[in-house]
């Protein structure tokens, strides 16, 4: 798996740091989402995927 940010779409939210802190952070300078884990374990698969699905502007996604 390999989790992708789309910056034009990104607000900062910083829910996908809440749901998956290991493989998401939250860059104060650029007030954007920064992947920790650019290819997360598959454990990580279902809090990586709550992450994808509550980002309010729908900039993360997953690709197999």
């Amino acid at each position: 798996m390999r989790v992708t940010a789309d910056y034009d779409l990104c607000q900062g939210h910083a829910m996908c740091q809440v749901e998956a802190p290991e493989v998401f952070d939250y860059d104060k300078d650029t007030n954007q989402v920064r992947i920790l884990d650019e290819h997360p374990d598959e454990s990580r698969r279902s809090e990586v995927a709550a992450a994808v699905k509550y980002c309010p502007t729908m900039a993360l996604a997953i690709d197999d």
